[in-house]
């Protein structure tokens, strides 16, 4: 079902150290998302990019400097792009008049992808626009879509890039300098009991193994050719000297592949190739692992914009080693929330492993669950986002009034 939801609401207190909007009005912002998950879904149903959104507008609409009036589509991830297309047709012809109704400031889209409608509107939209992208939303290897991007660029007033390297694919197609912003994702972080013994065991039991000696390692994410999990189970799992199990959570276009790498492996009772889950396995499995791990190759086309799985994993205390490649080289750091590693470097991979697993995993637990609560809360990520929608506004307002 698709359900598009347009309430405006501004609660809760605002935080300390904000930037007010002139005469300490609130900026009135237009949030436009294709990405939303319907009310109680399922986590299967839940992507990256979608809990990104559900969480930047909740935080939006806590705070009291600012009102959001949201135009997003409800819909799970299968079958988004149907509902997608009749819901930017429709934004053409009512946008502009929502505008004018809310006496709006700005207008935010969530993604590139609703972004592209701002060559059609500027005519008609006197107030900046300001995009969020992530990664294969720029690089998409589309002709067409790759032809429009550049005009999608030049009609913005403001793009934030969810990482360096997004901000390069996005430099490189043509965006100015002076409307680039890089902002990281971020997410929800809530005390909550954590208990890595009860969590194993839960995940023995559901997934009919026995942890007992060994480390698990955990694998989070649409299973495509980028995220190299099958590189990993060929090149990476035969090598390594600790006893380990590795688990993988995610469905897509490769996962048949990665269950008959399983069958072939001289030890199949090493891999789990669990497919989609519910948020109780997930967040089990995230507090039972030892190491996420992230052996991402470089695929022409498409490219890790962020890895919003990380901070998850960090939230549950459980550190990444991950390939030195694109969106993950910002939200990696080595030593504080884990390792990087040169992409399809095999033994460093094993290397790298093998050590953390033997004498720096306590250490690495403890830094990345402060690592990801101090820089990537929204709380303060939030903040960063409304002082860029300032800067854009009050740029477009001082070179209108020349």
């Amino acid at each position: 079902m698709c359900v598009i939801k347009t309430q405006r609401q501004s609660l809760g207190p605002a935080p300390t150290a904000i930037i007010s909007a002139p005469g300490n009005t609130p900026l009135k912002i237009i949030y436009i998302s294709h990405l939303h998950p319907p009310a109680n879904a399922n986590l299967q149903n839940i992507g990256g990019m979608q809990t990104v959104s559900l969480q930047l507008l909740g935080n939006l609409q806590q705070r009291s400097d600012v009102s959001v009036f949201p135009l997003v589509v409800e819909s799970p991830w299968q079958g988004t792009e149907v509902r997608t297309l009749g819901f930017l047709i429709k934004l053409l012809g009512t946008l502009p008049r929502i505008i004018q109704q809310q006496q709006a400031d700005v207008v935010l889209f969530s993604s590139m992808v609703t972004a592209a409608l701002a060559p059609l509107l500027h005519s008609r939209v006197s107030i900046p626009m300001v995009a969020i992208n992530h990664g294969q939303d720029v690089t998409l290897p589309i002709r067409i879509y790759q032809q429009w991007v550049p005009k999608v660029f030049h009609h913005l007033q403001g793009v934030i890039s969810v990482s360096a390297a997004t901000q390069a694919a996005s430099l490189e197609r043509g965006l100015r300098p002076t409307k680039s912003f890089v902002l990281p994702n971020a997410m929800n972080i809530e005390p909550r009991p954590y208990h890595q013994q009860v969590s194993r065991e839960w995940i023995e039991s559901i997934f009919q193994i026995n942890l007992e000696g060994k480390h698990l390692l955990l694998s989070v994410g649409r299973q495509v050719q980028r995220k190299g999990h099958a590189w990993f189970i060929q090149q990476v799992l035969p090598k390594l000297k600790q006893p380990i199990v590795y688990l993988l959570i995610g469905q897509g276009p490769e996962t048949q592949y990665l269950q008959q790498l399983r069958t072939q492996s001289p030890y199949p009772e090493q891999i789990i190739v669990a497919g989609r889950t519910t948020a109780e396995i997930l967040q089990h499995a995230y507090d039972a692992a030892d190491l996420l791990v992230m052996p991402n190759i470089p695929v022409e086309g498409d490219m890790e914009g962020f890895g919003v799985v990380v901070l998850e994993a960090n939230e549950a205390r459980t550190p990444v080693v991950a390939a030195d490649l694109e969106g993950l080289q910002d939200v990696v750091q080595n030593g504080r929330n884990g390792f990087k590693v040169t992409p399809l470097n095999a033994h460093q991979f094993t290397q790298t492993i093998d050590d953390v697993l033997e004498s720096k995993l306590a250490f690495l637990a403890d830094a990345a669950y402060d690592w990801v609560t101090q820089q990537y809360a929204w709380s303060r990520v939030c903040e960063q986002y409304i002082d860029v929608l300032h800067q854009v506004t009050k740029t477009l307002s001082t070179v209108s009034s020349r």
